[in-house]
């Protein structure tokens, strides 16, 4: 067997159906498929089991522990040489096996890859706004999977891959939530396993379907960076800062122009300055838009999805990191950093 596909599952039974569906149409086979349901109200055992005739697919039910236990979960149960995660809401180009099978051939020194993700057509046009501020170079998507980084590659979890070798020397994931997969694959790095982005394996993301969702998704985001610092003190850097400067950027810019023009009496000309490079920000944000999707609703909504992201991350940090590593309000100890072995500092 060469691939094990490991797939979380709790409460979405229509999406796992959607994801097995692009998984029987791949144009390369040699893999099995194992749904780990995390303690679901809603199964969707019946739903996998449909799939029998058309996929090498086991369904497992357990009692919930999140989505990293629940993969280390899949990772012992699994028969490959490769095990490759996916999150329940992906769609998988046919070809993606092929593509993965064909860069492993020729670089049989990788244990570790990661792919970007790109928007289906069918895809709603808040979606698809969503996929291009998550994934574009004028945000943070440079540092994301849709570049290449600087060092090795770093995966996350919707689109991954690992080898068994890969597995049994990290042990799997350390921590269950909040940040799991960052810290997995910093400390599959810091094993010296080899990992990289492999641009052509992409995957559909769906994400979420309302900017309030999505504004909480991603301030979660944020205080999972935080979270993932007990473990591995070198987790925060200071592109991390990126978004909360850009919070900070948008608070105070109307102020500053405001102060400009009446507190200093400078010209209308002198005291927009602030603003301008806001404005211009949303320009090549609405451009890029129309240029990657060609469509001009997209493209409307993308410097939105594009503000919230950043925004609403820099808060997450921002709040998560005064409140635990500064004032440590939650827990006298959760401040400390307690570093899980060969996680880097």
């Amino acid at each position: 067997m060469r691939f094990s596909v490991i797939v979380p599952l709790y409460n979405r039974p229509e999406e796992i159906r959607e994801l097995l569906e692009s998984l029987a149409e791949q144009t390369f086979r040699d893999f099995e498929v194992l749904v780990v349901e995390d303690g679901s109200e809603r199964d969707a055992r019946d739903i996998v089991e449909g799939f029998a005739d058309r996929l090498d697919v086991r369904y497992f039910w357990k009692e919930n522990t999140r989505q990293g236990f629940t993969r280390n979960f899949g990772f012992e149960h699994a028969r490959g040489e490769w095990f490759v995660v996916f999150d329940s809401d992906c769609l998988i180009p046919r070809t993606y096996f092929e593509v993965v099978e064909a860069h492993l051939r020729a670089h049989p020194e990788v244990d570790v890859y990661g792919g970007p993700d790109a928007a289906h057509p069918s895809f709603t046009p808040l979606q698809k706004a969503i996929s291009h501020a998550m994934t574009s170079a004028l945000t943070t998507g440079g540092i994301r999977g849709g570049a290449r980084n600087v060092g090795q590659y770093q995966p996350r979890s919707f689109n991954m891959g690992i080898s068994r070798k890969a597995w049994e020397i990290s042990g799997g994931y350390k921590i269950s939530v909040k940040g799991e997969d960052i810290e997995f694959s910093m400390r599959l790095v810091a094993h010296g396993l080899h990992s990289v982005l492999i641009p052509e394996a992409y995957v559909y993301h769906k994400r979420r379907t309302d900017f309030a969702q999505f504004k909480k998704q991603v301030r979660f985001f944020g205080t999972a960076r935080v979270n993932i610092r007990k473990f591995c003190p070198g987790a925060i850097r200071p592109i991390h800062w990126m978004p909360t400067l850009f919070l900070v950027y948008v608070l105070t810019m109307m102020p500053l122009s405001l102060f400009l023009h009446f507190g200093i009496g400078w010209n209308a000309q002198v005291s927009a300055l602030p603003v301008v490079p806001f404005v211009l920000w949303h320009v090549a944000l609405f451009i890029q838009g129309w240029a990657d999707t060609g469509s001009l609703r997209v493209a409307w909504l993308v410097p939105r999805a594009a503000r919230i992201q950043l925004t609403s991350y820099g808060w997450g940090l921002l709040s998560e990191y005064i409140a635990v590593v500064l004032l440590r309000r939650r827990d006298p100890t959760i401040g400390e950093v307690r570093a899980v072995p060969d996680c880097p500092s």
